[in-house]
């Protein structure tokens, strides 16, 4: 059947999510019929190579086959039981290895659905263990700007990116917003480092001043991802950590999107040598193939909770498919890949060959910059290169270069100006190549025209595309 036969039966039932379905009036929708590696495949045969892992999820590709395997031996072993008063092997074995491979300290591990389940989580944990701990003025949570933690209620109140928030702020917790360190906006000559270091001068003044109602800081290590891949240095975390330890307030790590190997390490933790009280992970650790999340937190945080059942402090928070036996074997199955591969180190020669592919995009007249974290890479367009002025909202840019790489078969997915790469770590070199030339196609054509004199709305000055 064709992809219109698939496109016209979706669009007269199905919402789809982070869009606004009136632009389907003119922009095809891509029904896809199956994946192989970094190809996604339509109706018609026609291929796309997924450069942003189907929502930063695919780390090992389409239809990988050990992972296939691992869920298809469990599905004739057990699909679900629920995780309340029982257990099973692929849940204990999960457990184990996740203890294993994160920051020492985290030795406990609670699992959720999706990320912003995750963040729920976190969020509450914390909220109760201070509450248990006879402390419960500390409630609120400290975030940063141009943060982004998911789309459930509690999870959009620690973000910041104002389209996703705006409209739900009657809804929202009442939250401290501390300035980003995001290093895009430091000033000419200053190091990544040097500003980083700058910027924690304002988290450390709202720690002190509101400590003793703070419950935890939480942030996306190393990059921000859906507020424009936005990246800063490490040492800002390692200054974080050493915070919250002397203003005895709880570190969360949302590290949802950047873990799994995207920042160069397995968690971006690492790369402060640090542990936070709460490291949140989700995505890539079933491989792409089933949602699931864990939250892993530390022994004492655990202990606040273990009492007599007539005490009521329990963590008495649940998900039906917590802990789902087949997401269990995919997880396992994705940390054989890492364990055996070593894909962490192979990284490393597909990341140095996203930057040597795009390094001439530095001199294009409309972009502002060109930056990476490992393997995750983002070009952002800008209308004056100088000033580092952003493109109205209104005009979509990034939407040209989307449509764009359609026709050349690339899945390029922009926020808003920004062009980013989150590749399979299955990807060649070869294909490295292929996105940098359609990318920089697409910033040509995107950026060709002069800015539209009748563009006024400046309610949403960063990233109104969602990627």
């Amino acid at each position: 059947m064709s992809n219109q036969h698939w496109m016209q039966r979706d669009l007269d039932v199905l919402w789809h999510p982070c869009t606004q379905m009136k632009d389907h009036e003119r922009l095809p929708l891509i029904p896809i019929r199956r994946g192989e590696g970094v190809w996604l495949e339509d109706f018609e045969g026609k291929r796309y190579l997924d450069a942003v892992s189907s929502w930063w999820v695919n780390v090992f590709g389409h239809a990988n086959a050990r992972i296939g395997e691992r869920i298809k031996e469990q599905v004739d072993q057990l699909e679900h039981v629920m995780l309340a008063g029982f257990s099973h092997q692929p849940v204990v074995e999960l457990s184990e290895r996740l203890v294993q491979i994160t920051p020492p300290g985290l030795s406990r591990v609670f699992f959720a659905d999706n990320g912003s389940s995750g963040i729920e989580v976190a969020l509450k944990m914390s909220f109760h263990y201070w509450l248990n701990s006879g402390q419960p003025a500390k409630k609120r949570f400290v975030t940063l700007t141009n943060s982004y933690h998911g789309e459930t209620v509690a999870a959009m109140s620690v973000g910041d990116v104002a389209l996703f928030t705006d409209t739900y702020k009657a809804l929202l917790l009442d939250t401290l917003k501390v300035q980003s360190p995001d290093c895009y906006l430091r000033p000419e000559g200053v190091s990544w480092e040097e500003h980083s270091r700058t910027m924690f001068a304002a988290m450390e003044q709202t720690l002190a001043e509101h400590h003793h109602e703070v419950a935890a800081v939480i942030v996306e290590p190393l990059i921000q991802g859906a507020g424009g891949m936005r990246m800063y240095h490490p040492v800002y975390l390692k200054l974080l950590r050493e915070a919250c330890d002397r203003y005895g307030v709880h570190l969360i790590h949302d590290e949802i999107a950047v873990g799994f190997g995207r920042t160069g390490t397995m968690f971006a933790c690492e790369q402060a040598g640090i542990t936070p009280d709460f490291l949140v992970l989700s995505k890539a650790l079933t491989g792409g193939y089933l949602p699931m999340a864990a939250v892993l937190t530390t022994d004492e945080v655990y202990a606040a909770f273990y009492d007599e059942y007539a005490t009521l402090r329990a963590f008495l928070h649940s998900h039906t498919y917590t802990g789902n036996p087949l997401a269990c074997a995919a997880a396992l199955a994705t940390l054989d890949i890492f364990e055996q591969d070593g894909v962490i180190e192979a990284n490393k020669r597909l990341a140095a060959r996203m930057a040597s592919a795009t390094a001439h995009l530095v001199d294009h007249p409309h972009v502002a910059e060109v930056r990476q974290t490992g393997m995750a890479l983002a070009i952002e367009m800008v209308q004056d290169k100088a000033g580092k002025v952003a493109y109205p909202w209104q005009e979509r840019r990034g939407l040209k270069v989307y449509e764009h790489a359609l026709t050349r078969g690339a899945l390029l997915r922009p926020l808003g100006s920004v062009v980013y790469f989150l590749p399979p770590y299955v990807i060649s070199e070869e294909q490295i190549d292929f996105l940098a030339e359609v990318a920089s196609e697409g910033i040509d054509l995107a950026t060709r025209t002069s800015v539209s004199v009748a563009v006024g709305d400046n309610r949403y000055p960063g990233f109104r595309d969602p990627g």
